[in-house]
């Protein structure tokens, strides 16, 4: 074979080499240290997992050549052990119910302007975690639609949170103003919502759950937009990320075992509405129990922390 042509035929095949390599599925990793797990390597440049806790979590994260950990969860990252480990933060919650436009150009952003490879967490690494990682493959790894949505479903996100699974459906690559409006500054701990923000919040959800509830568990009549068993979800989610707050975890302990048993209702109340659509749940009767539950705790923890 001629010098120019072996040289042409090398240059082939590595270049489908690493065309193979880049497009491998993602590669669950099992040896990871305890406080760390639900680790994939998505793509050589874009891991996702757990939330990592304590120095042999990051330590671990270092040795696999991460640079920059990005945070979907509610709760505060540990910045500072992030750090000691010579890791950068950035720290952009998103919710149960799907990733926003504006979170879509920051993830989109961020892969070009800060140093890789990424590693995507939430706080099991199932659900937000995945579904933000395969959202950043789209966005900078040119994934498809259909290969986001099989490593979700890879990485056990629940089909209960459809708006995750359009999150990765219905991407559509950031228009070039809305990268330009992200800039290149990205909070190491973002602002999340307060003590009283959060009651709120729950306020609200107990209120449309109590109309799905008149309704026999289906959505009500004067709003055809909610859902029973996505509200239950998000009503969940609500007290699970309350539960993590520094202000909650300021509180005696009793409020955190009123809260941990109301977390652990709404979770219940979930379950039991998971799936309905239109017609009575088999279930109402848990449902209402689980849901009765739910208010009662909050009342009587009105009356004793905030009344």
């Amino acid at each position: 074979m001629k010098p120019r042509l072996m040289f042409a035929s090398l240059a082939l095949l590595v270049a489908a080499l690493v065309a193979v390599r880049v497009n491998a599925a993602p590669v669950a990793i099992t040896n990871t240290p305890p406080a760390i797990h639900n680790v994939f390597r998505v793509t050589p440049r874009v891991f996702s997992g757990s939330q990592p806790e304590g120095a042999a979590a990051f330590a671990w994260l270092a040795s696999q050549g991460i640079k920059t950990i990005v945070s979907v969860d509610g709760a505060r990252p540990d910045v500072e052990a992030a750090r000691r480990h010579g890791l950068r933060y950035v720290h952009l919650p998103v919710g149960y119910d799907g990733i926003s436009t504006n979170r879509v150009a920051e993830l989109a952003k961020l892969a070009g302007a800060l140093p890789g490879p990424f590693y995507v967490h939430c706080h099991h690494g199932k659900h937000r975690g995945p579904a933000a990682a395969a959202v950043l493959c789209e966005a900078a790894e040119k994934w498809s639609a259909a290969e986001a949505e099989a490593f979700i479903k890879q990485a056990g996100t629940s089909p209960d949170y459809p708006g995750l699974y359009r999150s990765v459906r219905e991407f559509h690559p950031p228009e070039r103003g809305a990268l330009a409006a992200v800039g290149n500054s990205f909070p190491e701990a973002a602002a999340t919502p307060g003590l009283v923000q959060s009651m709120v919040a729950i306020d609200t959800l107990v209120e449309r759950l109590r109309a799905c509830q008149k309704a026999g568990w289906r959505t009500p009549p004067e709003h055809p937009d909610v859902s029973p068993a996505h509200e239950a979800v998000q009503l969940w989610e609500q007290f699970c990320e309350l539960g993590r707050t520094k202000e909650a975890k300021g509180k005696p302990a009793s409020f955190g075992d009123r809260l941990s048993a109301t977390a652990n209702a709404a979770d219940e109340l979930r379950q039991c509405l998971r799936g309905t659509t239109s017609g009575p749940d088999p279930k109402s009767a848990s449902a209402d129990a689980a849901f009765s539950r739910i208010t009662d705790n909050c009342a009587a923890c009105h009356k004793k922390y905030r009344n």
